[in-house]
């Protein structure tokens, strides 16, 4: 139970919020390259993203229970894989499931989600690698020598976590140089928690602050997402226009037209925006 600012108190549970905030999430327009409420891809629509969000949310009321976050994240994912689109929302769901932990627990701070994630067992590397059975996710080749932990390898990959005594918290540590949520994971989900201030700062619709949320994270720095699939040029190019965004010399709409019709999605940054849209409402962003 949440109190609002200057508003009613809100009964929606933990789960509810992290359910609402993958709705608002993707609500949010003009997002440069990312489904909206405007804009598809040819085989990735609007409602895809609703039906996955509610399918997720048993995977949350789990991580509020206190069910270790490893088989909540693989339940969620499960269920979301369940409805007609499959991954849509994969990474908001390894970003949204420690934190919902972490308020579960009664303190959503970047220092209890990163006690929530220093925590984490080997048992909950397992079900992540797990989850991957469930979704197609794009994802680099492993550096070499590292072929045994490929996480498309699923449960295969279970044997050598245990042999290794890889915690999640681990797995997500060696995967820094080439991931932004493995980065927020190890950071105590800095960006997260800065994102979610910002909206809360911000005034207007959600759906509006979350938009602008995303293009100021998109101008930070360079979406890990965009640099797996589009290459470092791509990524390094979104950044730049979305700075170019935020101080006015181009048109977030048109930005947003063009990045969908090259197949440019910065699916890394949605994610730290559904985050940070999660932990808004659990600190009074009224809705």
């Amino acid at each position: 139970m949440v109190r609002t600012r200057g508003g009613p108190v809100s009964r929606r549970s933990i789960a509810q919020n992290a359910e609402l905030a993958l709705l608002l999430e993707v609500t949010g327009t003009p997002k440069p390259g990312n489904v909206d409420r405007e804009r598809d891809f040819d085989d990735l629509r609007f409602e895809h993203f609703m039906a996955g969000a509610v399918g997720a949310r048993p995977g949350f009321e789990l991580a509020e229970a206190g069910e270790p976050v490893g088989h909540a994240f693989e339940r969620a994912v499960a269920g979301m894989a369940d409805q007609s689109a499959g991954n849509t929302q994969f990474g908001a769901l390894l970003v949204l499931t420690p934190l919902v932990a972490a308020a579960s627990g009664g303190d959503l701070t970047p220092e209890g989600a990163a006690e929530v994630a220093r925590a984490t067992t080997v048992d909950d590397a397992a079900d992540f690698y797990r989850a991957f059975e469930h979704v197609d996710v794009a994802v680099d080749d492993p550096p070499a020598g590292m072929e045994p932990l490929d996480v498309r390898r699923g449960a295969d990959a279970v044997p050598t976590l245990e042999d290794r005594g890889l915690t999640l918290y681990d797995v997500m540590d060696g995967s820094t140089d080439a991931d932004g949520l493995a980065v927020e994971w190890t950071t105590g989900f800095r960006r997260v928690f800065d994102a979610a201030d910002g909206i809360l700062d911000d005034d207007g619709p959600v759906s509006d602050r979350a938009a602008r949320a995303f293009i100021e994270l998109l101008a930070e720095e360079v979406d890990t997402f965009v640099l797996t699939r589009n290459g470092p040029d791509a990524a390094a190019e979104v950044k730049r226009r979305a700075r170019a965004v935020l101080d006015g010399e181009e048109d977030a709409t048109e930005l947003a037209e063009e990045l969908v019709a090259r197949d440019i999605n910065p699916g890394t940054t949605a994610d730290l925006v559904a985050g940070a849209l999660f932990v808004a409402l659990e600190r009074g962003l009224v809705v």
